[in-house]
């Protein structure tokens, strides 16, 4: 590991702070050495320094007080305090208050480099998280979400609306139309964006596991609860929750959701104890939540909880007008994904895309694309490059001509209709890499339903 960091040493005995420093610069540390506290503040502004090795028993400015001084600087900087063995309890105190470590005299070297290869991971760890954070806000920004219809247009002047509000939305719209990339639009562009944003799909969680998921478990709680189990909600606590296919959930579940978003506290399965929390929710759902409402099978009281702000995404055959953007967009992410040259696409088969019907949406129109770049031989993208159900040109082979016609002896249905389903299914993870939300938009059916006829077929996960 490279041990380069920059470190302040605070220590009012000065042979033993010229004799730590030395030490630690043999090492590989960039280091600068202060003799008292107030001395080691004026020299913080001046250089960032990751950690900070400070005396807890100093004349005037003590550690503890530096240790407060230095997280209000800059409170990712590592604190390390060397502590004498009769100080050892100031040094557990100093902890709560967040030193990173504490290390007693005489002083250890080995046993120092070991906490500061840890502090240093955390200093990885943190930078990662950073970067990632920062490549999360640039992949969700509004301006990836492609559109400049009119209704587009709406949907982004609401998102813009609702970015500083903590009221729960309820993001409305067919399969593929992009719910999730909208909720984390408005999560990576508002103030939570460094919290954590939590997505959990519904309808793809067993109803016997759903509640534990959502809320967490206590070990023993229930059969196969074999440790304590974190929930969704806790895990999103300061940032944002996303319940997608929330119109999947059982009655019964919906009566505990609710609660929580009353009392905005959770109660983990087994427990006895309530954890609260600060959690900002948004949920998805392409079902008519109202009739479900009417039909009795979603609570009406959940449904006004959930529904404070509705953002209705429109299907993609409503808004023709974007496909061209759109086609561009992922003709120029497929290209770059698969090192290619960009390749444009002739005018007769755009406007074969721009007449089709769209029934998976969005996320159908990306597949189409990025499968005829992965097929396609030539400089551009053309006609004949487009699968045949977009063109309509599909001439039935002679084996699916008999598929269509009934044997004199009868056939035995539903095992001719399992195997058709196992080849397509195959067909379409290999063709979509695994990545089941884009196989079953080639399927045209949603991704719970892919993932339940998976299992069922015994296919591989």
């Amino acid at each position: 590991m490279d041990k380069r960091c920059s470190i302040l040493l605070i220590d009012d005995d000065e042979q033993s702070c010229a004799t730590l420093g030395l030490l630690l610069k043999k090492s590989g540390y960039s280091v600068e050495t202060a003799l008292s506290g107030e001395q080691g503040l004026e020299l913080l502004p001046k250089t960032p320094f990751e950690i900070v090795i400070t005396d807890l028993r100093l004349p005037g400015m003590d550690g503890l007080e530096i240790l407060k001084r230095v997280k209000e600087h800059n409170a990712e900087i590592n604190v390390i305090l060397v502590t004498g063995n009769s100080s050892a309890e100031s040094a557990v105190t100093a902890m709560k208050y967040g030193a990173f470590d504490y290390i007693t005299k005489p002083l250890n070297f080995d046993k120092l480099k070991v906490i500061l290869d840890k502090a240093q991971e955390k200093l990885q760890l943190v930078a990662e998280n950073r970067f990632l954070r920062q490549q999360l806000r640039g992949r969700y920004t509004f301006d990836n979400i492609i559109g400049t219809s009119m209704t587009m247009q709406q949907v982004f002047s609401r998102m813009q609306k609702v970015l500083h509000t903590d009221s729960s939305l309820l993001i409305l719209g067919e399969s593929g139309t992009g719910k999730e990339l909208v909720a984390k639009a408005i999560h990576f562009n508002g103030p939570r964006k460094d919290q954590p944003f939590v997505p959990i799909n519904c309808g793809a969680i067993p109803a016997d596991l759903l509640e534990s998921e959502l809320f967490g478990h206590l070990r023993g709680s229930f059969t196969g609860a074999i440790a304590n189990k974190c929930g969704k909600f806790e895990q999103a606590n300061g940032g944002t929750i996303f319940l997608d296919e929330i119109g999947t959930m059982p009655v019964h579940l919906q009566l505990k959701l609710l609660r929580v978003l009353q009392e905005q506290e959770v109660q983990p399965v087994g427990s006895n104890r309530n954890i609260k929390l600060d959690v900002r929710v948004i949920s998805a759902t392409n079902a008519d939540l109202e009739q479900m409402v009417r039909d009795g099978h979603f609570r009406e009281d959940l449904f006004y909880r959930l529904n404070v702000i509705p953002i209705t995404l429109p299907p993609l055959r409503q808004r023709s007008e974007d496909i061209a953007l759109l086609v561009r967009h992922f003709l120029q992410k497929s290209c770059r994904y698969m090192n290619r040259s960009l390749m444009p696409m002739e005018s007769a088969a755009l406007q074969v895309l721009e007449n089709y019907d769209w029934p998976g949406n969005v996320r159908e129109l990306e597949n189409v694309i990025e499968r005829t770049v992965a097929l396609s031989d030539g400089p551009q993208i053309t006609l004949q490059d487009l699968p045949p159900h977009i063109t309509g040109k599909h001439t039935p082979t002679m084996s699916e001509q008999n598929l269509y016609t009934l044997p004199a002896d009868g056939v035995d249905m539903p095992k001719q209709i399992q195997e058709i389903e196992r080849h397509w299914i195959s067909q379409a993870l290999e063709m979509s890499q695994g990545i089941k939300a884009r196989a079953a938009a080639m399927l045209g059916i949603n991704r719970t339903t892919l993932v339940e006829k998976i299992k069922r077929l015994g296919l591989p996960q």
